[in-house]
C-alpha cells in the first residue's frame, strides 16, 4: 500500500511540475521524415484502390500505389519479385504460376524455383512446381476447402535468397467482381 501512495504522489508531483507523463511513439519513420520538402496538404489521408486489405492506410497525396489489377488469367499478381508473377488456381485446384513482363504479358520462366505449403497445419500439403511450356504448374491439387492459409516460397536464382509470400487463399467467388476473393480487385 505504501508503494502505491508513493507512486501516486510522484505522478501528481510530476504533473504539477509540468512534466509530460504521456508518450506516444511516432508512426513508421516519422521521426526521420523531412517535412520541409512539401506542404501540409501532402499529409491528407487518401484511400487507394490498392488498399483492399480491410484496414485504412495513410498515403501521401501524389504518391501512387498503383491500382490493383488482375493477372491475364484472372489470378493474383505477386509484385515482391521481378519479374512479377501471377498466382492462379485452376478449376482442378492446381496452382498455375505465370511470370509477367513490364506490360503484364506472360513470359517464360528462367531459373526460378517455387514451392508452396498450405492447408491444415496438422496435415499441410506441400506442392512443387514443374515447367509446362511458359507456365509453372503444381505437381498436385490443393486440398478441399475455400479458405486455406498458404506460404509461397520463391527463389529467383539458385544463389538468391528465398522470398516468401504468406496469404489466405480464399477461393470463394467475390460478390462484386468477376474474380475469386484471393484475386479480387474491387473495394468491397
Amino acid at each position: 500500500m505504501k508503494q502505491k501512495k508513493y507512486l501516486l504522489t510522484s505522478l501528481i508531483a510530476l504533473s504539477l511540475l509540468g512534466w509530460n507523463t504521456s508518450y506516444s511513439a511516432p508512426e513508421g519513420n516519422e521521426a526521420d521524415y523531412d517535412h520541409s520538402a512539401h506542404s501540409d496538404d501532402a499529409h491528407k489521408v487518401v484511400k487507394t484502390k490498392a488498399d483492399n486489405s480491410g484496414h485504412d492506410q495513410d498515403a501521401h497525396v501524389g504518391y501512387d500505389h498503383g491500382e490493383t489489377k488482375a493477372g491475364p488469367n484472372g489470378g493474383r499478381i505477386i509484385t515482391s519479385v521481378e519479374p512479377h508473377l501471377e498466382f492462379f488456381v485452376t478449376e482442378e485446384r492446381f496452382i498455375q504460376i505465370t511470370f509477367l513482363d513490364d506490360t503484364g504479358k506472360p513470359i517464360a520462366p528462367r531459373k526460378q524455383t517455387l514451392s508452396l505449403i498450405g492447408g491444415d497445419r496438422q496435415n499441410p500439403v506441400r506442392l512443387r512446381f514443374d515447367r509446362k511450356g511458359i507456365i509453372l504448374l503444381s505437381n498436385q491439387a490443393l486440398p478441399e476447402g475455400n479458405n486455406l492459409p498458404v506460404i509461397l516460397s520463391i527463389k529467383m536464382e539458385p544463389e538468391s535468397k528465398t522470398i516468401r509470400e504468406k496469404f489466405n487463399l480464399n477461393l470463394s467467388q467475390c460478390p462484386t467482381c468477376d474474380f475469386r476473393e484471393y484475386a479480387c480487385i474491387c473495394e468491397h
